[in-house]
């Protein structure tokens, strides 16, 4: 977690291979799945020039080591995410499938499968777009699998949207230390988290599906980072059923995220939660947290950081189920402490980490909700409380973001 770009007709990758390869005009192309085009990809990626665009066309390209780009304003166009798909099973080389360190850069319409580690990984860039596009581990959840599908860090003006992430052992849609960032349309499945926004300032997550992860949305600070995150909206999305067993790597902060939770927000401030469908998450529909509940430890952690949730606003959803059975065992008796064997936790869950240098509260204010435990984290667990009145209170709505696209 820390934690528009693709390839044509088969007549456009003639006229590639024809320029690539020295062949005569007429020479016909490759087989759609022939090694010959891997080439020419990583060629192309090699010789990009600014403006370029790099057609995919449909196919499914082996490589056997990371792709990479470090040039401004490239497109990379394949012809759908199930129709373009660029494998790396097998890998040998390389941390990532894709990595770009570049401004103004577009990927669309292609697969990236089963890479050594993350997917598409883009840093320190600006005007980045994905669209369309498919990351998935095939094998199935596995800890050996990739840690992120869609990873941008350190970006700026960033949109991914209509795009897909399936098997990531960490995150499947992350965006990390970044700032205006717009996550819309897209699905994950069967991640441990399904989608992350981490250490991020200005960011709108929206119309998105996430169902069968362990965690359904993350809206993350963590410690020992270059900025902590402020102001994100996470509105009309659908975060149901994510009830799968925790696969990520042990030590990891999302290794902390226990199964069944839908809406997790650790140590942010600045947080609007407004119009979703949020159901059936085993643990709980809404996770309101510190990163005293995560396990995780940092030695490099400075006291800059801010470890609590303040300023949460959590209203206008519809919620229902959740909370029947929550993971580990703390949580266990917990629940069967407070509500006896048949009952569930209520839609909000809180670890009960307060700042105690706060005279007004922890500022999270609860509409539309069903109820809210208080776990007393700080006091392990020894009074929990039922009392929803402190969170009776609304704050103002946070501005949308404007990233001036189409």
């Amino acid at each position: 977690m820390q934690r528009s770009i693709f390839v044509g007709t088969i007549g456009a990758l003639a006229l590639l291979l024809s320029a690539c390869q020295q062949k005569a005009p007429d020479a016909p192309a490759p087989p759609a799945g022939d090694a010959g085009f891997a080439r020419v990809l990583q060629e192309k990626l090699l010789d990009a020039k600014p403006g370029d665009v790099i057609e995919v066309p449909e196919g499914t390209f082996q490589f056997d080591r990371s792709l990479s780009l470090r040039v401004d304003n490239v497109t990379l166009r394949g012809q759908g995410m199930d129709k373009s798909i660029l494998s790396f099973k097998g890998q040998k080389a390389g941390a990532e499938g894709l990595l770009v360190n570049a401004d103004g850069f577009t990927l669309e319409n292609l697969a990236i499968e089963d890479s050594k580690g993350d997917g598409f990984k883009i840093s320190q860039s600006e005007n980045v777009t994905i669209r369309g596009v498919r990351v998935e581990w095939t094998g199935g959840p596995k800890t050996s699998n990739g840690g992120y599908g869609l990873y941008p860090v350190l970006c700026r003006n960033v949109l991914i949207e209509n795009s897909v992430a399936i098997g990531a052992s960490d995150s499947g849609i992350y965006v990390g230390q970044s700032r205006d960032v717009i996550v819309r349309n897209n699905r994950a499945e069967r991640n441990v988290a399904g989608i992350e926004v981490e250490n991020t300032i200005n960011a709108d997550v929206y119309d998105n599906v996430a169902t069968g992860n362990t965690g359904g949305i993350l809206v993350f600070n963590m410690p020992a980072l270059t900025q902590q995150g402020d102001a994100i909206r996470v509105f009309r999305n659908k975060v149901v059923a994510n009830n799968l067993d925790n696969f990520g790597a042990k030590g990891t902060p999302v290794a902390s995220v226990p199964a069944g939770s839908g809406v997790v927000i650790n140590s942010n401030d600045n947080i609007e939660i407004f119009d979703n469908d949020i159901a059936d998450n085993q643990t709980a529909n809404i996770i309101v947290s510190s990163v005293y509940s995560t396990g995780y430890k940092d030695d490099k952690a400075s006291g800059e950081f801010d470890p609590y949730p303040e300023r949460i606003h959590v209203h206008g959803n519809r919620l229902s189920g959740g909370g029947d059975s929550p993971d580990r065992m703390d949580f266990k008796a917990l629940k069967v402490a407070m509500y006896g064997l048949t009952g569930h936790f209520p839609d909000v869950l809180f670890d009960g980490y307060v700042n105690p240098q706060r005279r007004e509260g922890p500022q999270i204010c609860l509409r539309d909700v069903s109820g809210v435990l208080n776990a007393d984290g700080p006091g392990g667990y020894k009074n929990p409380s039922k009392d929803a009145k402190p969170y009776d209170c609304a704050l103002p709505s946070l501005p949308a973001i404007d990233l001036k696209r189409g």
